[in-house]
């Protein structure tokens, strides 16, 4: 199978975990009450570890083959600045179309990274699709949720709202191969400008123990901490 097309394939199938996590999320009245409570929570959680295995298995592992450490760890303090700020405007705006461009804020690093992936080592490709999907299901799952009871947006709308996000994945992910493919350290630039911003949404919606109101910093702190281990690990090979 062309490379572009396997590209496309799984992209597509990254993205529509999306819509099919909101459209769990759209049964309502799961019985027992606390039962929907458990699923959505062991959803939400579910998500973060995927999210965790993405950044530790595949992203950082491949994003630090030809980069050193202080441009290591340069992007990844990009990633997570730019992940902040956007948190920080996108915050400031309500409504469904704000939660749309903070999905996409996610989806389409990832799709990019997917794509710079087929460049670095195709053999990884499969599994980092994979586990965009896992977590773009529970992502999707969250958001319906959220955007049903801070909008007066309908079923429909939100789900047709989720299905445009999807074409988006291999405009992304081909994006990221063809103008990345002869240009390495790009690639790893990519990945762990990705990875950092992974982190970021991590501990921002999943961790919200490390988390405090309207404050940004904290999630930041994690991103920090994750690139102190990595630098420590990068000095001493």
């Amino acid at each position: 199978m062309p490379e572009c097309l396997e590209i496309v394939l799984l992209t597509v199938m990254a993205g529509v975990a999306i819509p099919l996590g909101g459209g769990l999320a759209a049964v309502e009245r799961i019985q027992p009450r606390w039962l929907e409570q458990e699923l959505r929570h062991f959803i939400i959680a579910f998500g973060g570890g995927v999210l965790l295995a993405a950044v530790s298995l595949v992203l950082v592992p491949e994003g630090i083959k030809d980069l050193s450490a202080p441009l290591a760890a340069f992007w990844m303090l990009a990633g997570g600045l730019a992940f902040m700020y956007t948190d920080v405007v996108l915050s400031r705006r309500q409504g469904s179309a704000a939660q749309l461009i903070a999905m996409l804020a996610d989806f389409i690093p990832e799709a990019l990274a997917l794509g710079a992936m087929f460049a670095a080592d195709v053999r990884a490709a499969p599994l980092l699709a994979l586990l965009i999907a896992l977590q773009n299901f529970p992502e999707g799952f969250n958001a319906f949720r959220e955007m049903r009871s801070s909008t007066r947006a309908s079923v429909r709308t939100v789900l047709i709202g989720f299905c445009i996000l999807v074409p988006l994945g291999p405009a992304a992910g081909l994006t990221g191969y063809y103008w990345l493919a002869g240009f390495p350290v790009a690639v790893d630039a990519v990945m762990l400008f990705a990875a950092a911003g992974i982190l970021y949404l991590t501990f921002q919606d999943i961790a919200p123990q490390a988390r405090l109101a309207r404050h940004w910093s904290p999630p930041l702190g994690a991103v920090g901490g994750f690139l102190f281990g990595l630098m420590g690990h990068m000095l001493l090979q």
